[in-house]
């Protein structure tokens, strides 16, 4: 019923917002449109640290890869197995030695050639301005010859080529440059033709693409992030596909007329406690906050069973997702216990807790441009509520200014892929050491610092799974994160469409299989 509703609202807006897609045309497309294909996007804006396509600015490296503009030395397979792409294979002659082979036949859509000077400038580019690359990757030196590459770390990498997957690591032609707009060139099957930085991105086909020839001319990616304006520019045809659209939308693409591909993923919706904040310093409001989430009730009512509930940063599914144990489960009557064993409890009626004459008042930071998370802050300012914790929610497009003053917010929730290159170290190098870029609550373990550096040098996968299951359990016991829930991707595009695969690294999604359908 709720769904039901749900797709009535989203039909009746359709038909008084006609003036809004009037200039858009119909099913054929608009006159600017018109042969193009026409991706619809929510994530593709400065918000989402993606203002353009430049792998070494932020996060701009997902739509330099996502978009078909760049691609890396190796990626990922649909069973995220590491596999050559414009590398044919390497060689590792010690622990700090990697000799990388360069795929022939390969040119930049400059027409220059891919060669080891031109990926040597390339990293070394990379790693001078890219502050989370070049902790990743630990590069000391690079040289060059013919078709190889050899890298040397300055300390043992064993995940130096996963790192290299990263969508940071397209392989871009430093000797074209730059645009002012964040235009790169890449080896992919299209060519940036303009970009207008959160508003759209034109592609044209690459003649020269080493990987067969792309699908479509021209390629249009327009940033939509209002989820029911996506709705209807997909129904009318203003769009030919689209990516976050609201899961209360999927019954209306339910039908032939469309073609629907999910599959699991590693991108998680979790909540970052702020250890500089006071109230967060309390051992038993962060535990309660872990207690008082209810996840089924996310997973199964606002993203209409579209995910499944997580326990830490990695799904069950990947081989050092399991084991960690934690007793933070939905549990408000425990959660109330401790609180009150705490010293915070509800003196005036108001069904707010106090303590010393502070209400327990928690400022909630999360932003629109992933659909679930302004429905996960209602989620958790009902389920908080209902145990005395007052919830404030701030949902704002400016997060990453707020983000960074320790002064501004007490829990801050947001979306990531916990394991994009396929390995358990990129969580936690990124979002939980002392020298990570986006450790937003200043958290810190001696007992995490000290696993991460045997990690570190750990080139066994049982072992690294092992000591990944140990760092897991370490943040859980710390209630440093809450984990809420993994995302079942999904696109959907026009039934005229073919070749739009969802996937499990959610990298790949413009390639040159996108074409139309038969």
């Amino acid at each position: 019923m709720k769904r039901r509703k749900r797709v009535l609202a989203l039909l009746a807006a359709a038909c008084l917002s006609a003036a809004l897609l009037a200039g858009c045309g119909g099913d054929g497309g608009s006159e600017e449109t018109d042969g193009a294909f026409v991706l619809g996007d929510t994530t593709f804006n400065a918000e989402n640290e993606e203002p353009d396509v430049n792998p070494h600015n932020a996060y701009s490296g997902w739509a330099c890869i996502r978009y078909g503009v760049g691609e890396t030395l190796f990626r990922w397979s649909d069973s995220m197995e590491i596999e050559p792409w414009l590398a044919t294979g390497y060689e590792r002659t010690d622990e700090y030695t990697w000799v990388i082979t360069l795929r022939d036949g390969v040119t930049f859509s400059s027409g220059r050639p891919l060669d080891g000077q031109a990926v040597q400038a390339c990293l070394t580019h990379l790693v001078e301005t890219h502050d989370r690359a070049r902790g990743d990757l630990m590069i000391e030196s690079i040289a060059a010859e013919g078709q190889t590459v050899t890298i040397t770390t300055a300390e043992p990498r064993p995940t130096l080529l996963n790192y290299l997957s990263d969508p940071y690591g397209c392989i871009i032609d430093m000797e074209a440059g730059v645009t002012e707009e964040g235009v790169v060139v890449g080896t992919g099957p299209y060519v940036v033709t303009s970009l207008k930085s959160g508003e759209e991105l034109d592609l044209v086909k690459n003649e020269t693409y080493w990987g067969g020839t792309p699908g479509y001319d021209r390629i249009k990616v327009l940033t939509i992030t209002d989820g029911d304006t996506l709705t209807m520019a997909l129904q009318s045809g203003q769009i030919d596909a689209a990516y976050g659209l609201p899961y209360a939308s999927y019954p209306l693409f339910e039908n032939e007329d469309y073609t629907i591909s999910s599959c699991a993923t590693s991108r998680t919706f979790f909540l970052h406690m702020n250890f500089e904040s006071a109230v967060i310093q309390d051992d038993a409001v962060r535990r309660a906050i872990a207690m008082g989430v209810d996840k089924e009730r996310f997973v199964e009512d606002l993203l209409d069973g579209n995910g499944y509930v997580a326990a830490g940063p990695f799904p069950d599914s990947f081989s050092f997702g399991g084991g960690a144990v934690t007793d933070r489960d939905y549990d408000p009557e425990g959660a109330k216990a401790l609180l009150e064993q705490a010293g915070w409890v509800d003196t005036d009626g108001d069904g707010i807790r106090e303590k010393d004459g502070q209400k327990l008042t928690i400022r909630y930071l999360t932003y629109p441009s992933r659909q679930e998370l302004p429905l996960l802050a209602e989620a958790i300012q009902a389920s908080l509520g209902d145990i005395g914790i007052e919830v404030v929610v701030n949902v704002t497009a400016d997060h990453n200014s707020i983000r960074v003053d320790p002064g501004a917010w007490d829990v801050y929730a947001s979306a990531m892929v916990t394991a994009p290159t396929g390995d358990p170290a990129y969580f936690f190098t990124t979002h939980c050491l002392d020298d990570s870029a986006v450790n937003n609550g200043h958290y810190h373990s001696d007992a995490l610092e000290a696993q991460a550096a045997a990690l570190d040098g750990a080139f066994d996968p049982a072992q690294r799974a092992e000591l990944a299951v140990a760092m897991q359990q370490t943040i859980l016991d710390d209630d440093a994160f809450v984990f809420c829930s993994h995302l079942q991707m999904t696109m959907i595009s026009r039934a005229d469409v073919a070749g739009l695969t969802a996937h499990p690294c959610d990298f790949y999604e413009i390639t040159a299989d996108l074409r139309p359908a038969a």
